[in-house]
């Protein structure tokens, strides 16, 4: 990974999480990894505990938007973490797991934020 896909990436998950901290969400983990795999942010909405999933892109690229990246193998892995993190974490309420698609300038600005609750 390039270090511009890298600071990209980083920015596009601190856009998300200000996002979340704005409609009053509380975040409980950033960058949560085992072997398999990493849940970019788990917050609590309420009485929800959420994994969040950002994926960006810069503006002009060819490989897609960010929601376009998020297949069924990539949901599958997303369903995968998040019963690995609540084996982990005692949790007996509602869970979900919400993706936040970032398009950034190439100054690092988010052109478009996207939040799409629910999607695996």
């Amino acid at each position: 990974m390039t270090d511009r896909r890298k600071a990209d990436g980083a920015r596009a998950e601190a856009l998300a999480a200000e996002h979340l901290l704005a409609r009053g969400w509380v975040i409980v983990a950033r960058n949560w990894r085992l072997k398999e795999g990493e849940i970019d942010i788990v917050a609590r909405d309420g009485p929800s505990l959420v994994f969040v999933e950002v994926r960006s892109r810069g503006s002009g690229t060819r490989s897609g938007s960010p929601e376009e990246s998020v297949g069924a193998v990539k949901r599958r892995r997303l369903r995968l973490m998040a019963e690995r993190f609540l084996l982990a974490h005692r949790w007996d309420g509602p869970c979900r797991i919400d993706v936040v698609a970032v398009v950034l300038d190439p100054q690092g600005q988010a052109l478009r934020l996207a939040h799409y609750p629910d999607v695996a």
